[in-house]
């Protein structure tokens, strides 16, 4: 519980804090919690027992976190993790994954490369260490 508490804090500098805390019901989250989020001013809202659906957005993002990286690689360390974690968002997830949500677009388009005009190329850069790859168009 300390440790959740020690996390909540950490994720609000600057007296930034969000409205609402959705969350579902973890032991991990004690009595404590709930008096810090009230302490400050965070409406707790929980989602039902054994209720995933309730919040689908998280649901989808860790089950495509686990099946495109962390069924593929073992983690070393929670420095590791973090490392993995950060290039598989900001080099996979937002630039080069399509998503079916988005009509196989990206989150962050990509700027329109210019016209190529005859014969092109098209260039794969490894991302994760070969485990996907970015792909980009270039004159031959």
């Amino acid at each position: 519980m300390k440790w959740v508490i020690q996390q909540l804090r950490e994720s609000m500098p600057f007296g930034v804090q969000p409205k609402y805390l959705f969350r579902d019901n973890d032991g991990i989250y004690g009595n404590g919690v709930r008096a810090f989020l009230e302490s400050c001013g965070i409406t707790e809202v929980r989602t039902a027992y054994r209720s995933p659906w309730q919040n689908p957005f998280v649901e989808r993002y860790i089950g495509t976190l686990r099946r495109e990286l962390l069924d593929h690689v073992i983690v070393f360390g929670q420095s590791h993790f973090e490392r993995l974690l950060q290039e598989f968002i900001e080099d996979y997830y937002h630039i080069a994954r399509p998503h079916q949500g988005l009509d196989g677009d990206t989150p962050i388009s990509q700027t329109k490369q210019p016209q190529i005009s005859g014969p092109s190329k098209l260039i794969s850069i490894p991302v994760l260490g070969g485990l996907h790859h970015k792909y980009i168009r270039v004159a031959a």
